[in-house]
């Protein structure tokens, strides 16, 4: 996979996605910038349809599908916001489809799947195990699978939020992404490239589930357990095929681990500062910039805010 179809796949999406999202607002955050010295803004996916960054992606997978693939009824699998996604997206489109879950997946995001009628079936305690089995259920059931991140329209769709930053702001130094399987930092990184030749793309992942940055380190993708993390959007293992993997080696420059103290800390400082809600995936580029503050220093960075879907339960705990 080259950057080449990336950047073709981002600015096809750009054409097909417009009516279904939203572009969402770049802020400047003067407590971050104040804090590190340097100039911080937020991408504001937490304020985007559905509650994530996700819609992008799905949106674009199922406008991509012709009528034959529509009728066959479309199968995915998530942790929870790729799955509320492309639920939205089957809803809007009037397509048939089953969504496969974990087990612990977050109520919060299994209740916003069942709200709008789509089919909803639990699987594994496993990101990885609960994908591979929902491909295989595509198959046996002879439907159309779509990864979360595995899928070229879905890292297209992912990288208009590239083409928003670059209409948004005259020049980015640093982007900070969390990554899990790898596909919005995938489609940021192939776009913006394109137009700031000199800007650094920063993965962040929590240490609970470092998966895709491990895999970089070790040059191949790793089996690896994921402990719990308060990350649950990027959280599990990566298809051993993932398109993703070759795109993260040439497109991402460097990768942050935080932990999860740092996780909660980065939560209730934003919630705090900031006035708005952010899921634990959210809150890990900001851990990362508090991480390593002088890395920051006079550069002006843009942090993706990718999410706000957190269950009251985990938010309790976080601002407790």
């Amino acid at each position: 996979m080259s950057s080449t179809n990336v950047l073709q796949a981002i600015l096809l999406a750009e054409q097909h996605i417009r009516p279904y999202i939203r572009t969402t607002p770049l802020e400047h955050s003067p407590h971050l910038s104040k804090t590190l010295n340097s100039q911080v803004f937020l991408k504001l996916e937490n304020l985007q349809a559905t509650g994530s960054f996700k819609v992008r992606g799905a949106m674009n997978a199922l406008l991509s599908l012709t009528q034959a693939q529509r009728d066959m009824g479309v199968v995915t699998a998530s942790s929870g916001n790729h799955g509320i996604a492309v639920a939205y997206g089957l809803n809007t489109l009037k397509i048939n489809g089953t969504i496969f879950v974990p087990e612990n997946t977050s109520s919060s995001k299994v209740d916003a799947i069942n709200n709008y009628g789509v089919d909803i079936h639990f699987w594994s305690t496993d990101c990885l195990e609960t994908e591979i089995y929902a491909r295989a259920y595509a198959e046996q059931h002879k439907m159309l699978y779509i990864s979360p991140y595995n899928d070229l329209h879905v890292i297209g769709g992912q990288g208009t939020i590239g083409v928003e930053l670059s209409r948004q702001i005259k020049n980015i130094d640093m982007v900070l992404v969390a990554v899990g399987g790898g596909g919005m930092i995938s489609g940021i990184a192939g776009y913006l490239k394109t137009i700031f030749p000199q800007i650094e793309i920063i993965g962040c992942s929590p240490l609970n589930s470092p998966v895709m940055a491990r895999s970089i380190q070790s040059g191949h993708l790793l089996d690896m357990e994921s402990l719990p993390t308060l990350s649950d959007g990027t959280a599990g293992g990566i298809e051993n095929d993932s398109i993703t993997f070759p795109l993260c080696q040439k497109l991402v420059d460097d990768y942050i681990l935080v932990s999860e103290d740092e996780i909660r800390h980065a939560m209730r400082q934003f919630i705090e500062t900031h006035h708005m809600l952010i899921e634990g995936s959210a809150a890990v580029p900001i851990a990362a910039l508090l991480k390593m503050p002088e890395r920051f220093q006079g550069k002006t960075v843009v942090i993706v805010l990718c999410g706000a879907n957190i269950s009251l339960e985990t938010l309790r705990s976080v601002i407790s």
